[in-house]
């Protein structure tokens, strides 16, 4: 995976701006920091311009272009809305996309200090999104596979940065994930990649969500791994109880993929110090804070 010749600065998405949507390209121009597949880019005050950058292909911000708008009206958190279409061209070879601002400030850079506000925040907005999806939904590739399908990445994962003392114990949660039953009910939506970079918080609590990239239809336990992932400890059980619709399968499952969620920040906090976009040192305490919870169970 490498990242585009073309430096993406702010005089190039203004004049992208000019020749596609020059109604637009006089709003004030800031970069946001971040990001990995897409770069991001404010537009005044209640918009932003996500550009692909080390995403190979542009499906990710097609899937957002297409089913946003859908499923949007119908979330209880802001969510980004794609607006304007950005086409490759001679100045930028890619696609991007004009989408509306979720204001506040990503979980990696903020906290949750309002746990059990956060957790029935969540919970609301998961029981939103995962009604049944149409036949015509995208599917999940590595993401929404059953977690005895995602075993070599884990292995992968735990043997990169998990140390000796606790290996044992995040094996065994993952082999209770992949000794649990498949899910049986009707494809629903999914986020897909719920991590402390891709929600927003403000006053302590959730706020937003962003990054649908990943979205597919498919196994809520992929989306439910966030009760550990991303909020504070001794709150995973409120979340459960509020969600309401998890059973004890689907649970095993999701602290299965939560372990592995969580070495995988680990993992992305090492990569950071050698400069990838998007992964960076304090993802690895976020990883490890949150592998604490999954091993504790809480």
């Amino acid at each position: 995976m490498t990242e585009t010749a073309i430096e993406i600065t702010a005089d190039l998405v203004r004049d992208l701006l000019r020749e596609q949507h020059p109604d637009l390209a006089g709003l004030t121009i800031r970069e946001v920091a971040g990001g990995w597949g897409n770069q991001m880019w404010r537009l005044g005050d209640e918009l932003a311009v996500r550009m692909q950058r080390m995403d190979r292909t542009p499906e990710f911000q097609f899937k957002e272009r297409r089913w946003l708008p859908v499923l949007a009206p119908r979330l209880p958190l802001p969510v980004p809305t794609p607006v304007r279409f950005g086409e490759p061209s001679g100045r930028f070879p890619k696609h991007w996309t004009v989408m509306t601002w979720v204001p506040g400030e990503p979980l990696d850079h903020g906290t949750i200090s309002r746990g059990v506000h956060a957790a029935d925040t969540l919970a609301a907005f998961l029981q939103a999104l995962h009604v049944e999806a149409p036949t015509e939904a995208p599917i999940g590739r590595d993401r929404g596979n059953h977690p005895r399908n995602c075993t070599a990445g884990f292995e992968h994962f735990l043997q990169a940065v998990a140390a000796d003392d606790i290996a044992a114990d995040v094996r065994a949660v993952w082999d209770d994930a992949v000794a649990a039953p498949a899910w049986e009910g009707p494809p629903v939506w999914v986020h897909g990649d719920l991590h402390p970079a891709n929600v927003v918080v403000a006053d302590g609590t959730l706020t937003g969500i962003v990054d649908f990239g990943d979205m597919f239809a498919g196994d809520p336990a992929w989306d439910l791994a966030a009760a550990w992932v991303l909020l504070p400890a001794g709150t995973a059980a409120r979340f459960f109880d509020m969600y309401a619709q998890a059973d004890e399968a689907a649970i095993r499952r999701a602290r299965g993929l939560a372990a592995m969620k969580s070495l995988f920040l680990m993992l992305m906090g090492q990569n950071g110090d050698r400069g990838l976009p998007g992964g960076k040192p304090h993802w690895g305490p976020a990883g490890r804070a949150a592998l604490d919870r999954v091993l504790q169970g809480v």
